[in-house]
């Protein structure tokens, strides 16, 4: 069972899911593909093509199903927004534009 696994997009527990995880698992609250990039332990976007293993292929669309060897699920892969960014952000904006 993936008992410390969340979603990349979400955040919600995979532990009723089982592994390994197919491919066209879905997260069971926002329905995020789950074999997808985002989820790897060998996702990284300090590097080349976000991904740390040299001989996997390139995946353009890193939050889609996908059919790379080299997938497993990493625990913590979910990074939920920064809030104070998007918010001062959305304030600039609406000091620039009006509300």
């Amino acid at each position: 069972m993936a008992h410390d696994l969340v979603c990349w997009k979400c955040g919600a527990s995979l532990a009723a899911l089982t592994l390994p995880l197919r491919r066209l698992d879905e997260c069971p609250a926002c329905r995020a593909e789950l074999h997808a990039c985002r989820l790897c332990v060998e996702y990284d976007t300090r590097v080349a093509k976000h991904c740390r293993e040299p001989t996997a292929e390139e995946v353009r669309a890193k939050d889609r199903a996908n059919f790379c060897d080299h997938f497993k699920p990493r625990a913590g892969a979910y990074q939920a927004p920064d809030r104070a960014a998007i918010d001062a952000a959305r304030a600039a904006l609406d000091k620039l534009f009006g509300a």
